[in-house]
């Protein structure tokens, strides 16, 4: 089981907030669904997902993205992931 934080940031305050929660174990080849579903919860476009983020994620326990990770207008400073170690 792991768990998610994602949250939008915008001059520097939590806008919106979710808790990610999935029984099955944390696979980095998954990263994207993981992503997917975080934005769709969020109501956001998902963003493009570099191996730098990856590995962020993976060393630091976080991702950030920034509104020119969006294909897609933003109306947010940024996007961050951060896991919730238990």
């Amino acid at each position: 089981m792991f768990r998610i934080w994602g949250k939008i940031l915008k001059d520097g305050k939590i806008v919106r907030q979710v808790t990610y929660e999935r029984l099955d174990k944390f696979t980095y080849s998954a990263f994207f669904n993981y992503l997917a579903d975080i934005c769709e919860e969020l109501d956001i476009a998902t963003p493009v997902l570099l191996k730098t983020h990856i590995f962020n994620y993976a060393k630091f326990n976080q991702v950030r993205f920034l509104p020119r990770d969006f294909a897609e207008h933003v109306d947010f400073d940024r996007l961050v992931l951060e896991n919730i170690t238990v």
